[in-house]
């Protein structure tokens, strides 16, 4: 049996077994389509947390559980359109193609930068036919996305069209002037201001990262990382001394905090070597 066939025969055996569950499942059959952004999302969280901790069954083990989230979406969307799980595969099938002319058709790339150029100029003219006079606007770009990663996407948007920071120096400056302006509004007991500032300040440090060839959301999730494993370090010398971590200065703590730096090393790409 080729592997074709045996992944068409457990993508089939997974539809019929999400479709009868639709059926039969009381908790199943209660759900809306609208019930099921959130398990697609979290799901994907899944996935990206396993490949970033390069744990392979972990991941094969949640792209199985993204599959059911995705199905079982397409289940609900076909009692509700026309529209159905066998559309959207197919459709997706033909943009592949459609967006990858040096494969399918006379178009040739032979850098990624030329697959890429081709791909956002098709897609621009996709979306130009669904919406006249829209493919030179930033509004689409990444609206589903989680506030960092859509951040880090205007900002390569805006580059391709033209606008952007020379370099991280300029990130940077970026960053310490929105520090002022959130300052400067505190002072003013403008909160509503130090939010609008300290907004602006996130955009900018959100497209610090790809000026160093690294990515937002994953250089994000490292620093999340580091400090669990130096909060939960901090956590152990204090219980290990008998201190109670609400009951010390502020001094004191920064003090366990400088010795779990020293014990505990970065996780992930940031780790030195």
């Amino acid at each position: 049996m080729s592997d074709d066939t045996s992944s068409a025969q457990a993508f089939a055996k997974l539809l019929a077994v999400v479709t009868e569950l639709r059926a039969r499942c009381p908790w199943d059959r209660e759900q809306k389509l609208a019930d099921t952004p959130r398990h697609l999302i979290e799901e994907a969280y899944e996935v990206a947390d396993a490949i970033a901790r390069g744990n392979f069954p972990d991941v094969a083990e949640e792209l199985g559980d993204l599959a059911v989230q995705s199905l079982f979406a397409g289940v609900i969307l076909a009692e509700q359109s026309k529209l159905d799980i066998a559309t959207g595969l197919q459709n997706a099938a033909e943009k592949l193609i459609r967006r990858h002319p040096h494969i399918y058709g006379g178009t040739r790339a032979d850098t990624i930068e030329q697959v890429l150029e081709n791909w956002d100029q098709i897609k621009q003219q996709e979306r130009e036919r669904k919406e006249p006079n829209s493919a030179k606007s930033l509004a689409h770009v990444g609206r589903g996305l989680p506030a960092t990663m859509r951040a880090e996407k205007l900002g390569e948007k805006a580059r391709a069209a033209g606008m952007d920071w020379g370099n991280i120096r300029e990130v940077l400056a970026k960053a310490r002037e929105e520090i002022d302006e959130i300052e400067h509004a505190l002072d003013r007991a403008d909160t509503a201001g130090a939010a609008e500032e300290i907004g602006d300040l996130m955009l900018a440090v959100a497209n610090a990262p790809r000026f160093i060839g690294m990515d937002a959301e994953q250089t994000l999730r490292a620093a999340c990382d580091k400090f669990v494993a130096r909060f939960d370090e901090v956590a152990a010398i204090a219980a290990s001394r008998g201190l109670d971590l609400k009951a010390m200065t502020p001094s004191e703590i920064d003090a366990l905090w400088n010795e779990a730096k020293a014990a505990v090393r970065p996780i992930g790409p940031a780790a030195k070597q």
